[in-house]
């Protein structure tokens, strides 16, 4: 059974990517420069979104079950000047961690993912969390050239968290039924099934680092399949690495209309 990261570990990670992205827009020549893979963005704005996106997720969790939207409303802005704005994010960040730190892992929150396979809880929320600040932290350290790959335990758990949370949903698949499997090098892998029923995962078992045919299967009903280390899945997913820089089996014609895809 694959195990998904301990609460403790999230909140320590989410803490671990924040240093790394202020270390990445403490080296940048300038909080003006362009972010290659979020090209409408500067470094301040990257920066912004970040500070901002992790007061607002902190009053959310405060909240719980009922949507907070306006809580974080009069908060101070991302000031410009560096010093000040590394000081901001870090606060940003110890906003968050306290906020899932005093709700725990199981208390119920408010989220946009209600129709996906994740549940609405404070502990999803910081797997969520956790990969926003993963991403970002690449999106940083592109700007500056210096990237980095994504720490194996951060990795692994995002394509599951994405998968769960940014993928499944109820929302009917406009296209013909498909059937994609995800494969880590790692040894974990998963399968996505598109339908009228909307977009569903199965965790795949195991053998060795093979991916083993779920019970009853015909291991010739998969379209397409996806095949790099846990890292690049990530960032595939994310759209930050082009699908086809990994392997790729089948009809990869089904991943182009994943991206595309917009469920309501």
């Amino acid at each position: 059974m694959q195990k998904t990261l301990a609460f403790p570990d999230l909140l320590r990670l989410i803490d671990e990517r924040s240093t790394a992205f202020r270390a990445a827009v403490a080296a940048a020549p300038s909080l003006d420069v362009q972010v290659p893979s979020c090209p409408e963005w500067t470094l301040f704005d990257l920066a912004q979104h970040i500070g901002e996106g992790r007061r607002d997720w902190a009053a959310t969790v405060a909240a719980g079950p009922a949507p907070a939207k306006s809580a974080w409303e009069g908060a101070p802005a991302a000031p410009r000047e560096r010093e000040a704005l590394l000081a901001w994010l870090a606060e940003s960040t110890e906003q968050l961690v306290d906020a899932l730190r005093k709700a725990g892992p199981d208390r119920g929150c408010w989220t946009w993912w209600e129709t996906s396979q994740s549940p609405q809880t404070s502990g999803a929320v910081a797997r969520h969390q956790l990969q926003q600040m993963a991403v970002h932290t690449y999106d940083a350290q592109i700007t500056v050239g210096a990237p980095q790959p994504l720490p194996a335990e951060v990795a692994l758990d995002g394509v599951d968290e994405f998968l769960l949370t940014c993928c499944a949903t109820t929302d009917a698949w406009p296209h013909e039924p498909a059937v994609v499997d995800y494969h880590a090098t790692e040894g974990r892998s998963w399968r996505l099934r598109l339908s009228a029923e909307g977009a569903r995962i199965t965790r795949l078992p195991t053998s060795g680092m093979m991916p083993a045919t779920a019970a009853g299967e015909d291991p010739d009903t998969v379209d397409a399949s996806l095949r790099g280390t846990a890292g690049e899945l990530v960032l595939a997913l994310y759209g930050r690495i082009p699908v086809d820089s990994l392997k790729l089996d089948g009809d990869g014609r089904v991943f182009d209309l994943l991206l595309a895809w917009d469920p309501e």
